[in-house]
């Protein structure tokens, strides 16, 4: 990190404490202009965990029973930030019996006593706007039975976050962080008594917002899906909240929202989840559908490329591939290798997976779900199609962003009558070894099947005279590579046919088999799917083909399809595994 960054990472946070410190001396809030309604929705399973003293945050577990959660000495700064933001408040009113009410009663009167005079990890625009949303929405959860001392303190330090934004919300990081902090803004300004000089501000800042970060698809500079879905929940909230207050919201908030529904209906698997990429999971069970229809919004997903995915789908099958170039440098600190990486989904069973981020896990997690290597894609042994660079300050926090990166990535469709497909590439590999990735796949008609080729070949001459070097290197042995396919930790996977194929095998009772041209080596070896708000990764299993490039041009051709025996239809009423562990 530079002295430069280093010295202004320091004024901000010296200006955070001057800026929280002067609103503790702001005239309270008198009370709620209308009753406050919580749209967030949080996790009964996680809920119950807290209020057992199990604190799960950032990847790190503290097991402290009959401790408040903030005598925790947070293992990290991460850690301290998600106890700050306080979205966990969602998961106790999740529960909401007499304990998960102490709960909430004792842990925001100790913030309150602890921390209203500007001190602490939670005085940042970043968590104020997320921590000010959660306690409007679960403000009579909160209130009920409270002394009238305490419901004054929580009026009183509601108006001071209230002001603590209006005047350091610009220096929020870009993207979730700032939307979080404006709609925070919006929803104290219409919901306090006394704060209604700063709504709109704010919505012009929030419509401004819109227009600069979400591009003309709907997407986000991040290509982070579950971000995506984050930022149309807030937008959807502030939209609602000024409309039921009498107001409208800008042309610029109203039509941002209007080209995110169907780019997120574009990024959902037939089971309803988003596609993991770029640091995003899955999103909360019945976020997205509730997401969806809060908005009002009813247009279906176009076709080409959103937010630089492709989705095809037939039958009960979807496919989502990476269909563009990783994250500009600055908002890289998420993204991952996954140039022309895709996710299948047959009816409600994920099939073939990335391993996703491995952020609330750790740093050496986290390094490893950003690989290529973690991503059903093909790479060449001991890289990466994009490589990190050093680590840099981005929000308070050191980060490694995508430096090296595929700068042409092509996509084209494939019309062959009843079938649907692709054919992509990219140069990810041109500087290292002078061969270009080129991938297509053809899904059938009736989604029972798929075929998949994947290529690497030099493209000019200067890309085969960089090649021979690289095989010089390799004293003329060739350029392993692999094509790897991760499996779903639902999933049960077995050699078949000699070690021919993969017998698949989904908890519906569909049958697939994974089958290959025999110029690769087949096997199946371990894998892990990193899923947020489990205590450690799972274990899974991956299909790999393992080869080397002799020539300027090699090519390993696969198929993936149902067993004969399988059904088109099937009553899938397996139940899922709800478990964190």
């Amino acid at each position: 990190m530079s002295r430069k960054d280093d010295w202004r990472e320091k004024t901000i946070r010296r200006m955070n404490r001057i800026h929280a410190w002067r609103a503790s001396r702001t005239k309270p809030a008198m009370g709620f202009v209308s009753q406050p309604e919580p749209k967030s929705m949080g996790s009964f399973a996680k809920g119950r965990q807290l209020i057992a003293g199990n604190f799960l945050f950032a990847g790190h577990l503290v097991e402290a029973p009959r401790t408040s959660i903030w005598d925790i000495a947070p293992p990290t700064p991460d850690f301290a930030e998600d106890l700050h933001g306080f979205a966990w408040l969602d998961d106790l009113a999740a529960v909401g019996d007499v304990n998960a009410r102490a709960c909430t009663h004792d842990w925001i009167n100790e913030w309150m006593r602890r921390h209203m005079n500007g001190s602490g990890a939670g005085w940042t625009p970043d968590l104020t706007g997320r921590r000010l949303i959660r306690w409007i929405n679960h403000a009579l959860f909160f209130l009920s039975g409270q002394e009238t001392a305490t419901s004054d303190a929580f009026y009183k330090t509601l108006a001071q976050q209230t002001i603590f934004l209006t005047r350091r919300w610009h220096t929020a990081s870009e993207g979730l962080p700032r939307f979080e902090a404006l709609t925070g803004l919006i929803y104290a300004g219409l919901s306090l008594q006394g704060m209604e000089d700063h709504v709109a501000p704010a919505v012009k800042a929030l419509a401004h917002e819109c227009h600069a970060r979400i591009d003309a698809m709907g997407g986000l500079p991040t290509r982070n899906p579950e971000e995506l879905l984050e930022v149309f929940t807030l937008l959807t909230w502030a939209a609602s909240a000024l409309s039921e207050a009498g107001r409208v919201a800008d042309d610029a908030h109203l039509s941002a929202l209007t080209r995110i529904a169907p780019t997120l209906r574009a990024l959902r698997h037939s089971d309803g989840g988003l596609a993991r990429f770029h640091g995003g999971g899955r999103g909360a069970d019945g976020r997205l559908d509730h997401a969806l229809a809060a908005s009002g919004s009813r247009e279906a997903a176009g076709e080409g490329l959103h937010m630089g995915y492709l989705r095809l789908h037939a039958g009960r099958t979807s496919i989502i591939t990476d269909a563009a170039p990783p994250p500009a440098v600055p908002v890289s600190f998420n993204a991952h290798a996954s140039t022309l990486a895709f996710e299948m989904t047959s009816g409600r069973r994920p099939v073939i997976v990335n391993c996703g981020s491995g952020a609330t896990f750790g740093p050496d997690w986290r390094r490893a779900g950003r690989a290529t290597p973690s991503h059903s894609t093909l790479g060449i042994e001991g890289f990466s199609s994009s490589r990190l660079g050093p680590k840099t300050m981005v929000g308070g926090h050191l980060r490694e962003l995508l430096v090296d990166v595929p700068t042409d990535v092509r996509i084209e469709m494939r019309d062959g009558g009843k079938d649907v497909g692709f054919v992509g590439g990219h140069n990810g590999y041109v500087s290292t070894h002078g061969l270009t990735h080129v991938r297509q796949i053809d899904l059938s008609h009736d989604g029972r099947g798929l075929a998949g080729e994947d290529t690497l070949a030099t493209i000019t001459g200067a890309d085969e005279k960089q090649f021979d070097r690289m095989m010089d290197r390799q004293k003329l042995q060739g350029i392993p590579f692999q094509v790897r396919f991760h499996l779903h930790p639902d999933v049960d996977a077995e050699l078949d046919m000699g070690g021919a194929a993969v017998s698949i095998a989904l908890k519906s009772g569909e049958i697939w088999v994974f089958r290959h041209d025999g110029r690769a080596t087949l096997s199946l070896e371990r894998s892990v799917y990193l899923e947020k708000g489990r205590l450690k990764p799972r274990a899974s299993k991956q299909v790999v083909l393992s080869a080397a490039a002799m020539d300027y041009a090699t090519r390993v051709r696969w198929t993936l399809a149902k067993a004969q025996e399988t059904p088109n239809t099937l009553r899938d009423l397996e139940m899922d595994d709800e478990t964190l562990s």
